[in-house]
């Protein structure tokens, strides 16, 4: 009879430990493909059973969370939505996130291991911290002034501090609330495909993802290169430059809005955008030279990222000469993107040397406690420093006496360049104003913001003046809410 009882003890053993292997194979071993599988709904009802993190501007939190009282508890809520869209996308129960909800969303979610004292008693409990914070780089005010400016019209405005590359304001209109996409009810479906099938692509971030022919504000990279090229060494010197001028292997005559373009100096070509001159100017210093100016300014970088990716501005470095001509005032395959020439600006301000943007200052616990901070980016030589300088002038006179004037600031020097690019079949739309800027208070040692501007739908006539009527007094409020003018 005892053995028949060891036989039993054994066998029950045996069972014991296959079961204790198993729930181990599927706790452990499987754990991960069980969390991935469509049909668990744990992870989802967990990530929502407690409000997630806030993204603040100027200290005050701009996102928050309501509590439905239903299995998916808490909704993401946002306090302005529209004027803050472009930096803190959305975070939806139904269709992901995007922006600063989806880079920083480990902090905002409270999956973070860095939010926990205790990860391992976290991994056991498989009980999230608190959500954290990040603190963002805007300005509110220069923020309000971009989304009050732009008026609802398609455009955007991207504005940055030359000196540390902080991102201070980030606007693209028209936008949208982010809250109508927060759940998962019948009305957050609706809202989905009322906005992806407006025609104006409200949640198309324009100052970051969408890239513009930028005109004559590509000018200034022109005349950088120009410049340390040797090309060009007296700003006031005579140019040889025809008017019109034929582009190189071709038949095809560029002209220019204005008179008085032929054989102007650099100064005045620039002051009242010439196109001839900036054409032969770019011929003259060639593909190579012009292609290393424009990728020192940001052009054909794929890698920038502010968190949040933005889409590359692209010039083409493998152009004839007759291409090289157009492309170099801002037309042919040349695109830029608002944030891109923004840089374009900013390095000019900053004396030649370029930040790279960023837009989260720092994060934290949802107490306060700092977590990372962000600090100023990596910087790097676009131009010569004496460049700079002479660039500068440049962009003051534009302001003063040229095409800018509407960007003037009583107390303050203000840069400015003016651009109109033409676009359509035959340059039959409308064309995209353009005006980008940096401004310094009389009683400051330096710049201490760069600006760019886009409208698409410019009322102006074709000339270069659009810029200077359409974009410039946005640029100009920004500039002063930055300023405190």
């Amino acid at each position: 009879m005892a053995r028949y009882i060891r036989h039993a003890w054994a066998f029950c053993a045996l069972l014991l430990a296959a079961l204790l292997v198993n729930a181990a194979r599927v706790q452990v071993v499987q754990a991960g493909s069980y969390d991935a599988n469509p049909a668990n709904r744990r992870p989802t009802i967990a990530r929502y059973q407690q409000p997630r993190g806030d993204i603040l501007v100027g200290g005050e939190p701009v996102t928050g969370s309501n509590d439905t009282g239903e299995q998916l508890r808490y909704e993401r809520a946002y306090r302005e939505g529209p004027l803050y869209a472009p930096v803190t996308g959305f975070a939806s129960q139904m269709y992901g996130s995007t922006f600063l909800e989806h880079t920083e969303d480990g902090v905002l979610s409270g999956t973070d291991p860095m939010l926990s004292p205790f990860p391992l008693w976290n991994d056991v409990t498989r009980e999230p911290s608190p959500g954290g914070d990040v603190v963002t780089t805007i300005d509110r005010k220069a923020q309000q002034a971009a989304y009050q400016g732009l008026h609802g019209r398609r455009g955007a405005v991207a504005a940055i501090e030359p000196a540390t590359g902080r991102v201070l304001a980030l606007v693209s209109t028209p936008s949208y609330d982010p809250a109508e996409l927060s759940g998962n009810s019948e009305a957050t479906a609706s809202a989905w495909a009322r906005l992806n099938h407006d025609p104006d692509k409200p949640m198309l971030n324009r100052a970051v993802r969408q890239t513009y022919p930028p005109g004559s504000t590509f000018k200034v990279v022109t005349a950088a290169a120009a410049l340390d090229a040797g090309v060009v060494t007296d700003l006031d010197a005579s140019t040889d430059s025809p008017d019109p001028y034929r582009l190189p292997g071709t038949r095809t005559r560029l002209t220019n809005e204005g008179d008085g373009c032929a054989d102007a100096s650099l100064r005045e070509a620039f002051e009242w955008s010439c196109n001839t001159v900036f054409a032969k100017l770019a011929v003259d210093v060639g593909v190579a030279d012009m292609s290393t100016t424009a990728q020192a300014f940001g052009f054909n970088d794929t890698r920038l990222r502010v968190p949040f990716e933005a889409a590359p501005s692209t010039f083409d470095t493998r152009v004839d000469r007759a291409q090289l001509a157009l492309s170099s005032i801002g037309q042919y395959n040349t695109r830029a993107t608002p944030l891109q020439m923004a840089m374009v600006a900013a390095a000019v301000a900053n004396g030649g040397r370029l930040r790279t943007p960023y837009l989260v200052e720092r994060t934290t616990r949802h107490g306060g406690e700092t977590l990372t901070g962000g600090g100023m980016r990596p910087d790097r030589q676009v131009m010569r420093p004496s460049t700079a300088v002479q660039l500068r002038e440049l962009m003051t006179d534009v302001v003063t006496d040229g095409t800018g004037t509407n960007a003037a600031i009583p107390g303050a020097v203000v840069g400015g360049k003016t651009g109109t690019a033409q676009h359509g079949v035959g340059n039959s739309g409308v064309p995209y104003a353009w005006f980008v800027s940096w401004a310094q208070a009389d009683d400051d040692l330096e710049p201490r913001v760069a600006v760019a501007v886009v409208v698409e739908d410019a009322s102006a006539d074709r000339g270069e003046i659009s810029g200077g009527g359409d974009a410039a007094p946005i640029a100009r409020e920004v500039m002063r809410a930055v300023l405190g003018l």
